[in-house]
């Protein structure tokens, strides 16, 4: 955990979206932890754009993978090839007997523990597009960890008993590993947006109104840090912005969930680079196997260091060309810190 703490802050000066800066966007959290931290995130990003129900108008924005095919979490396969895939405009349900036959909405924080009501209901951070047929298995049922499955989807998401929570004897939902991380930030965002807010709220086994429970927030953040944020919570995260005029703090800043239910400090985050680092550009992001730079002759950069998002440091070297090789690391989200005359500064970028 102190190498966490201690690197993590490495990967939060991310550009968040259109213009907008994390830096502006977020500046009345930045310094704080625990409660005082999620009631100023709760602030920041409450009073989001209602929308009307349904959403499926919204959808080919927010969760499309290629074109015109739903990005569904309960049928796709990141690493490998999907038993099937859904087209907008030719899959939507309707009625369904089998998976893949359509896909609907799916209130990852199950709408009837909020009786349907607004904004809950057309809230666009937890309400996904799923196969219906995975999305009626599930139905209420809590996300977990099985110890015996009785049922597996053909991505090989799992309904079965489980020990994750304490007292509770009935069935959990588990998703495949790629998209447990995307799951457990939705729910940080679902309990910071609706907190104070959750008035005739039920409580259930991952939650008291909007509030996690102990067991909830355990299993979470277990699945944050092994699922890192992606490129397409990234994508999405930007679209619902353009939609509903909010975002997702633990997509933008996966320190927050830390700073708030785990031991990490906060208050170096918001620390911004100086004026002159724009004048260094990092591209294209995302990028494939070559990352390029662009800057002055006034600037010298000595060395670099690149961190995953876990703040591991991935390559360290100095810097020859105004490119850098990345072909050797794996897809996902990095910080390039760049040493130069000027000082040190730090740079987001994605390999896809």
């Amino acid at each position: 955990m102190k190498l966490f703490k201690q690197l993590t802050l490495l990967v939060i000066s991310s550009i968040v979206s259109m213009g907008l800066t994390a830096q502006s966007y977020y500046s009345p959290a930045f310094g704080l932890n625990g409660s005082a931290l999620k009631t100023s995130l709760h602030n920041i990003i409450k009073n989001h754009s209602s929308q009307g129900w349904p959403l499926w108008s919204y959808f080919p924005s927010t969760d499309t993978k290629s074109t015109n095919i739903v990005y569904d979490i309960y049928s796709d396969v990141p690493s490998g090839i999907p038993p099937y895939t859904l087209a907008y405009g030719v899959n939507q349900c309707g009625t369904y007997s089998q998976e893949g036959d359509c896909f609907n909405h799916e209130h990852t924080w199950p709408s009837t523990f909020f009786n349907d009501a607004y904004p809950m209901r057309t809230d666009l951070h937890h309400v996904l597009p799923t196969d219906g047929f995975v999305n009626n298995k599930r139905s209420n049922l809590p996300y977990g960890e099985t110890t015996t499955s009785s049922w597996i989807s053909q991505n090989n998401s799992k309904i079965g008993f489980s020990n994750t929570y304490a007292g509770y004897t009935d069935k959990v939902f588990e998703p495949i590993d790629s998209f447990k991380g995307d799951l457990a930030r939705i729910y940080f965002y679902m309990t910071t947006r609706y907190e104070s807010e959750d008035g005739g709220w039920s409580n259930w086994t991952m939650a008291n109104g909007a509030q996690l429970t102990p067991d909830a927030i355990t299993l979470l953040m277990a699945w944050h840090h092994a699922d890192p944020v992606s490129q397409k919570e990234i994508n999405r995260n930007n679209a619902i912005y353009l939609i509903q005029n909010n975002r997702n703090p633990f997509i933008d800043y996966p320190v927050f969930a830390d700073c708030i239910w785990g031991a990490v400090d906060c208050a170096g985050v918001g620390i911004s680079n100086p004026e002159w680092a724009q004048q260094i550009q990092v591209y294209p992001i995302p990028t494939h196997d070559i990352l390029h730079l662009n800057y002055p002759s006034s600037i010298k950069i000595h060395e670099y260091q690149v961190y995953d998002i876990l703040g591991r440091t991935i390559i360290t070297s100095t810097l020859e060309h105004k490119t850098i090789s990345i072909s050797s690391i794996p897809n996902g989200n990095y910080t390039i810190v760049l040493n130069t005359n000027q000082g040190v500064i730090r740079k987001l970028f994605s390999k896809e």
